[in-house]
């Protein structure tokens, strides 16, 4: 078989990821041969679904690869996503049409971090809130009789596992881990978007607001932590992470709590949060593209009027950045945290690491500090090196950056003990 054949084909995968990427299952099937005219559409549509709702966010696609079996030719291709990697294995014949098509998850491993001694601790199975959206959760348990005090761990945007599962990356189970190996109680949980991501409804997905999708379990969370036995009722903590620390203000208030924690958490608006990542991304390669320019004018654009209250109620979802309901948008701005956190009385610890592109030292941290620069109970931190997932780095940060496997660095885990026990009551 020619090299020039063998890169067709290449060529032809690459495509056919794409469509299948933009849910465009007829333009795959239109390349099927006879043998694989029984898969429907529908059925496409279905097995494709079922593998992304489960693998999270897209993060890069790897170069195909090319090889021959039992007269078979056949291009994988590596599309590495949030929680674990996919394998796409396109078979074609000799007319260059595909005659198998198979999507392989592959189970990316986790190797434990040098700071944690899993001697000294262990897990139980718990369960975060009743009915409808009950959530499987993990507490970690430091061995000895306790009571501990305890840390609660709340996911940043998007269907997030109780890992935060990015690529190789389980920035929340190096946080519970490491602190369980030093003497601190972790709860996490999955998120309920992504647990019940294939019984959530239109009207559903219509409806909800950062309340129902973070807010409401973080505090079922709180109250579960209170409940039990091992865990020292006084000294419960609530850690945020990304939109978790966003919110986080709007997630203490009013609970019994010894303190918080906002690890990356924004103080511009989503809205604009959005615009200023897509404009950073986009120029990252020293050149924009014309279609890339339209895009961000267009966000721009939807960026004001989100601003303007009579604009907000003639917009619909799709006009969105993201898609996301307008319902969603109204709450966020409805209930702004950096107003709201000048009322927590609790310590209050804010992190941020310096190469985080997602969330900005020099203004989201910064507006942290401002906000509560008349507050004793808060103290902050940045780390230089680190990202937005706090681990360790050189450069710019890229998406690319999180696929590659690291773990929360040390100094963040050191931090949060020491800030901890200092403030346990």
């Amino acid at each position: 078989m020619s090299s020039s054949s063998n890169d067709n084909l290449k060529a032809i995968g690459q495509t056919v990821v794409g469509q299948l990427l933009t849910a465009d299952f007829a333009g795959v099937r239109s390349r099927f041969d006879s043998q694989m005219e029984s898969l429907s559409e529908d059925k496409l549509k279905e097995s494709w679904e079922k593998i992304v709702i489960e693998a999270g966010s897209l993060m890069q696609i790897l170069p195909s690869k090319f090889t021959e079996k039992d007269h078979h030719r056949i291009i994988v291709i590596k599309c590495q996503f949030q929680r674990f990697n996919v394998d796409v294995q396109i078979v074609f014949n000799e007319k260059e049409q595909i005659s198998g098509l198979f999507f392989i998850p592959v189970n990316m491993p986790y190797h434990t971090p040098e700071y944690v001694d899993k001697s000294l601790f262990h897990e139980l199975d718990v369960t975060v809130g009743e009915g409808k959206w009950a959530l499987p959760g993990t507490l970690t348990l430091p061995e000895g009789s306790g009571p501990f005090p305890c840390v609660i761990l709340v996911h940043g945007s998007g269907p997030n596992d109780m890992d935060e599962t990015i690529g190789p990356n389980k920035p929340f189970r190096d946080l519970a881990w490491g602190l369980a190996s030093q003497g601190v109680a972790v709860l996490r949980y999955d998120k309920r978007t992504f647990k019940y991501a294939k019984e959530f409804t239109a009207q559903d997905i219509d409806e909800i607001t950062v309340k129902e999708e973070v807010i409401d379990d973080a505090q079922e969370a709180v109250r579960l932590m209170h409940n039990i036995k091992s865990i020292d009722p006084k000294n419960i903590f609530v850690m945020g992470h990304s939109l978790g620390a966003t919110v986080m203000p709007r997630i203490a208030i009013d609970q019994d709590l010894s303190g918080a924690v906002m690890m990356a958490g924004i103080t511009r608006s989503l809205e604009e949060t959005i615009l200023d990542q897509l404009t950073y991304l986009y120029n990252l390669t020293g050149s924009i593209t014309e279609e890339q320019k339209q895009e961000l004018e267009t966000l721009k654009v939807n960026v004001v009027k989100l601003k303007d209250p009579e604009l907000v109620d003639t917009m619909s979802r799709q006009d969105m950045p993201l898609g996301i309901p307008m319902v969603y948008w109204k709450d966020l701005h409805d209930n702004n945290p950096v107003d709201i956190v000048k009322d927590l009385k609790i310590p209050l610890l804010i992190l941020q690491g310096e190469r985080d592109y997602q969330v900005l030292a020099a203004v989201d941290f910064e507006g942290w500090k401002k906000a509560l620069d008349k507050n004793t109970n808060a103290s902050f931190k940045v780390f230089p090196k680190l990202n937005h997932l706090f681990i360790k780095g050189e450069g710019k940060s890229t998406p690319q950056e999180y696929a590659v496997e690291g773990h929360v660095h040390k100094d963040v885990i050191d931090t949060l003990v020491k800030w901890i026990f200092e403030n346990i009551r």
